[in-house]
């Protein structure tokens, strides 16, 4: 019972959240635009179908995944089970002897993104608008790959406490340098990909894996410590998108360099990579 009244208490405070959208939806449908609203009962659905569904998924977050996320921590950052792992005794613990806990946050970061409905959304998009030079899976995957480094890397600084914004600072100085070395094509859908995968499955998990691991941890404080994996898990797709981005241009620039022939003096029409050569389809 009390769990059908926490549901209710959710879904209640769901249709506040949204009503304010559907306000201001059908204010401008009807007052700037000047136009009927189409399919006006299959809209209002939907907008039930929404607020249900965000009111369920907040209370399965705060049932199920948080708890979840919080037990992990836990039982990973358990003394007993890191000093039988590490094999120390009565040693203190160091950053090296967390090991299973940076690679349960590297499995987490990566499998929940593939399952991101948002991330899957705009892949297909990217596929359809570039005529397929870019892969869905292609995409998907390079995106997973940099939430796992990001959030793995956001666990090592929980646990050995060092400041959130020097690793802020160098990832963005390293995007700035990447920025300036990837195909104008991929920079966009780079720099988008970090927000799209910090959206309903990745966050939640995240964010309890970093909450239980402050908590877990002696010497960290939740409040302080235990945020900004978001952060680290919007940083890191940009990387790994630009340098997916620079992959493709590089195979693309070999297999172009294989399919041309060798002339004693550069052209006038070649360009600045392909000096002495010219392709054969010329």
């Amino acid at each position: 019972m009390d769990l059908i009244l926490r549901a209710l208490a959710f879904v209640l405070d769901s249709a506040l959240d949204v009503a304010p959208i559907v306000f201001f939806l059908f204010a401008f449908q009807l007052f700037v635009m000047r136009e009927r609203i189409a399919n006006v009962k299959q809209v209002l659905v939907g907008f039930v179908f929404v607020t249900v569904g965000l009111g369920l998924f907040l209370v399965g977050l705060e049932q199920t995944l948080f708890p979840l996320g919080r037990l992990m921590a836990q039982q990973l950052t358990n003394p007993d089970f890191l000093y039988e792992i590490s094999g120390h005794i009565g040693d203190t613990l160091v950053w090296q002897d967390f090991y299973w806990v940076y690679l349960f946050a590297a499995a987490i970061g990566f499998s929940t993104t593939l399952a991101e409905p948002a991330l899957m959304a705009v892949s297909i998009k990217a596929n359809s608008v570039s005529g397929g030079a870019i892969g869905v899976w292609g995409l998907r995957v390079a995106v997973a790959i940099g939430v796992g480094v990001g959030v793995s890397l956001g666990c090592y600084r929980i646990i050995t406490g060092l400041p959130l914004q020097h690793f802020i600072a160098a990832g963005y100085l390293v995007v700035i340098v990447q920025t300036m070395l990837a195909p104008k094509m991929i920079v966009p859908l780079a720099y988008d990909s970090g927000g799209v995968t910090t959206s309903t499955v990745t966050v939640p998990l995240i964010t309890a894996l970093g909450l239980g691991l402050a908590e877990a941890v002696p010497g960290r404080s939740p409040l302080l410590d235990g945020f900004g994996l978001v952060a680290f898990a919007s940083l890191f797709p940009i990387i790994s998108v630009l340098a997916y981005g620079q992959l493709a241009a590089l195979r693309q620039q070999r297999a172009k360099s294989s399919t041309c022939l060798l002339y004693t003096s550069p052209s006038p029409r070649d360009f600045k990579y392909d000096l002495v050569c010219r392709l054969v389809l010329e």
